[in-house]
């Protein structure tokens, strides 16, 4: 029981972060479309463990953490926020990187619980006069 009432605790933490966060529409106006195209790995035989494709719309949370996918990292995260910010700032279309868990308790090496990612923003045409 106490695992179901720990997880709906986590589940509200994260709905309220999000909320926290507010809408793409409302943190960056200009910004159309985002895809993020993310890869996880982990230690083991085939180190890729997962590909995702996160699509962001004007109505979507600007909320860019993504939770740890690695089986024994409780909690983890990627925390991307930075690097969009910094991303729309510049007005770059495309960026790519990776980054390791954002736990600090994470008992798994870096090389263990990694992610990239490529990031591709759509901005609006800046009307003209």
């Amino acid at each position: 029981m106490t695992h179901r009432q720990d997880y709906i605790k986590k589940m509200e933490l994260k709905k309220k972060a999000k909320l926290d966060a507010g809408l793409l529409s409302e943190k960056h106006p200009d910004v159309v479309d985002m895809v993020m195209l993310v890869t996880y790995y982990h230690k083991g035989e085939n180190p890729i463990l997962l590909k995702r494709t996160i699509n962001y719309f004007p109505t979507s949370h600007a909320y860019f953490n993504l939770d740890c996918m690695i089986k024994g990292c409780e909690n983890g995260f990627f925390d991307l926020t930075k690097t969009v910010r910094a991303q729309i700032k510049g007005k770059k279309k495309v960026v790519k990187g990776t980054i390791s868990c954002g736990r600090k308790e994470c008992s798994l090496t870096p090389k263990d619980d990694a992610i990239s990612y490529e990031i591709n923003i759509k901005y609006s045409r800046a009307k003209k006069k």
